[in-house]
């Protein structure tokens, strides 16, 4: 039994282990270095690139990449023609072979390689002692401050397509190589230079439809002012257009200054999202490190019928060869560099933060303007409670009939107070509907909940105290259906108030509940970014400042559903996020499951990285008592009612939920939008995945 003992622990403390490993999950960590440089001298230099090639392995990278030339210096100019330089080079690539024999990682370094009898512009690839490869530049600049074409030749000029080299034969050499490790899913590098990126059609677009997921650039590019922002948009762009990362990385200020002068300006991109960047004008040498989450590009474009077609139309116009090898993942705990943002749907970023809710908010404003003019109804009809959606929602009313030159009496606000609502809540509803001077009415919904369940025969009509889901349900359906009744008495639209997130995890009364509306602004917006949405509202002032401080007080009001008679003291009796998890944890795993369909293991992985450590990565506005840190136990938890509540049970709601904005890509769980699925599905391939979650770590 003892033996048992230590083995079970054993393969627990392995799977644990193995659990906060990010390649486990889809990702790959890469390099982007600038080397200290002198001119001419490939024996500094190769020093200092085996130096950061070493630095970038032991921080678990596969791939380091370098700088264009970076053996020879770019700057040498006809000294590439002298055979001292030349034999030199030759020299340093052995010496960097021979340093990769220690490294289970991809090395790509610049030289100028002669071929027969003319220079070539290269990017040779090291694996483990082998020289795997040799890319080629394929357009070389001749304008302006480059006049490449005296000393080299494109790619297209090759005399033969493969070659020897520091006495390996049979190395490929050309513009057409993607090297594909055996060992590593969804890896495949393709190495362009420099220029290739500034044309039209860059060499990686084609390598990016024979499946290239990672591209790497080795450059040298002079810096000139306002040049690094034109090399933000390139790599920015070409790794969106590819749906792949780009790895760029440029000279420092080693090369010579003659005539120009060199800022070592290094990005890594992943489909158009910057993860990393260097100092520039910076002496000392440089390694910038990015997690690259190969599944999500190969999810992405999956996903993106448009490259799929591009690649059956454009595809076959180049054909390339594959370079094979073995590629280990590195083992042990190796958590990302990269930030998990714990909200997904909220930009960390201020600036950013501020512009996506004015967009959304914008968003919701235009499609209920949209659909009020288009029935040529001026009414609104809405509820309103005293919570999040509520408020949001009645806002955004409050702001369509502004924007269309309508009064806000046009908007017939209620407040419907059951069994459960509390003077807070109550409170709120009034304050706010008074503030925006809208025009506001109470309807008390026990005397028809009371008759109902009279006629249903439901036990707490004859005096017992029984609180089920029938008992809430009613409270529910008699809200909407008073609301409908009155939209067709005054002549207005019901503004549905639920929430992406409800939607999600099926916390809607199906039917004649909060599930049904005429028109629902809320149905793609999560319930994290509604609080951001209304802080922003708040802080704008739109409204003026008596609103904004109904909002900040709402705000701080706990969510629930107010459908069970609370305690003494006049606290409400339920919490939602008790019964569901918390709705920062269950928004988080919405997006990973339907953006991208993860598997429930690395949600988890990415929800640790998140939410572990409080103290760890940015809180988006967030004041410090309202952080919160998850154990991987908790996190577990969560998502596994996630999972029962999204794939098992709630599909049927979402069929048929009303019209409403889409206001994010991937942002709609309405099967005209983004997601279809049907509604009998089982949850059972999910589950067993969560199996394999560890409790702790």
């Amino acid at each position: 039994m003892g033996k048992d003992l230590k083995k079970t622990r054993r393969n627990r403390a392995g799977r644990e282990h193995d659990f906060l490993n990010a390649y486990r999950h889809g990702f790959i960590r890469t390099a982007a270095c600038i080397p200290s440089l002198k001119v001419a001298d490939p024996r500094f230099n190769v020093a200092r690139t085996i130096e950061l090639a070493r630095k970038a392995y032991k921080h678990h990278c596969v791939l380091a990449v370098f700088p264009e030339l970076g053996l020879s210096g770019y700057t040498s100019e006809d000294l590439f023609f002298h055979d001292a330089l030349q034999n030199s080079v030759l020299e340093a690539l052995g010496e960097v072979r021979k340093a990769s024999a220690q490294f289970d990682m991809l090395v790509v370094v610049g030289a100028p390689l002669k071929v027969v009898d003319a220079l070539f512009n290269c990017g040779v690839v090291m694996h483990k002692g082998r020289i795997l490869g040799i890319a080629v530049k394929s357009f070389l600049p001749n304008y302006r401050e480059f006049y490449e074409r005296r000393q080299f030749r494109p790619a297209k000029d090759l005399p033969v397509d493969c070659m020897e080299l520091c006495g390996e034969k049979g190395v490929p050499i050309g513009a057409d190589l993607i090297f594909e490790p055996e060992g590593i899913q969804d890896f495949r590098l393709f190495v362009e230079i420099c220029e290739d990126l500034w044309t039209p059609i860059p060499p990686s677009s084609h390598a990016a439809l024979a499946g290239a997921t990672v591209m790497a650039n080795l450059s040298a590019s002079n810096i000139t002012t306002g040049k690094d922002e034109y090399r933000h948009d390139l790599a920015s762009n070409q790794s969106a257009r590819c749906i792949a990362a780009y790895l760029y990385t440029a000279a420092g200020p080693g090369e010579s200054t003659t005539d120009l002068a060199w800022d070592g300006h290094a990005v890594i991109y992943e489909n158009g999202t910057l993860l990393a960047e260097s100092r520039r004008f910076c002496w000392d040498p440089q390694m910038i490190l990015a997690d690259i989450d190969l599944e999500r590009l190969t999810k992405d474009r999956m996903i993106m019928t448009s490259f799929t077609d591009s690649r059956e139309e454009h595809g076959s116009a180049r054909v390339f060869r594959r370079v094979r090898f073995s590629l280990a993942k590195p083992g042990g705990r190796i958590l990302p560099v990269r930030d998990i943002g714990r909200f997904p749907y909220v930009p960390s970023d201020p600036a950013l933060r501020g512009k996506r809710c004015y967009e959304v908010y914008n968003i919701q404003v235009q499609g209920l303007a949209k659909r009020m003019k288009s029935t040529g109804l001026e009414n609104l009809v809405i509820g309103v409670s005293g919570g999040l959606d509520s408020t949001h929602a009645l806002t955004v009313c409050a702001r369509t009939v502004d924007t269309l030159g309508l009064s806000r009496r046009n908007i017939k606000a209620y407040t419907l107070p059951g069994y459960a609502t509390t003077d807070k809540t109550y409170a709120n509803a009034m304050a706010l509907m008074k503030a925006l001077g809208v025009e506001a009415s109470e309807i008390d919904i026990r005397p028809g909940c009371e008759r109902m369940m009279e006629d249903i025969g439901h036990p707490y009509s004859t005096g017992r105290e029984l609180y089920d889901v029938t008992f809430e349900n009613v409270q529910a359906g008699q809200r909407t259906s008073i609301l409908f009744r009155i939209a067709n008495m005054r002549q207005g639209l019901v503004v549905g108030t639920g929430d992406l997130s409800e939607l999600a995890l099926g916390w809607c009364t199906y039917g004649v509940g909060d599930h049904m509306s005429h028109y629902s602004v809320n149905a793609s917006v999560p319930k994290t970014l509604i609080q951001y949405i209304i802080r922003w509202v708040s802080s704008e002032r739109i409204f003026g400042r008596k609103v904004s401080a109904c909002l900040d007080d709402i705000l701080d009001t706990e969510i629930s559903p107010e459908l069970i008679p609370g305690t003494a003291n006049g606290q409400p009796a339920q919490s939602t996020e008790a019964v569901i998890g918390p709705y920062e944890l269950q928004d988080f795993n919405t997006f990973y499951m339907t953006r991208y369909g993860f598997l429930p293991s690395k949600v988890a992985f990415l929800a640790f990285c998140a939410w572990h450590d409080i103290e760890r990565g940015a809180w988006p506005g967030l004041p410090p008592e309202k952080r919160h840190q998850y154990t991987l136990r908790e996190i577990k938890q969560w998502l596994e009612v996630f999972i029962h509540r999204f794939f098992r049970i709630s599909q049927y709601k979402r069929s048929c939920i009303p019209n409403a904005p889409k206001v994010g890509s991937g942002g709609s769980l309405s099967p005209r939008g983004d997601y279809r699925a049907p509604s009998d599905g089982e949850e059972a391939p999910w589950m067993q995945d969560l199996e394999r979650i560890p409790e702790e770590v």
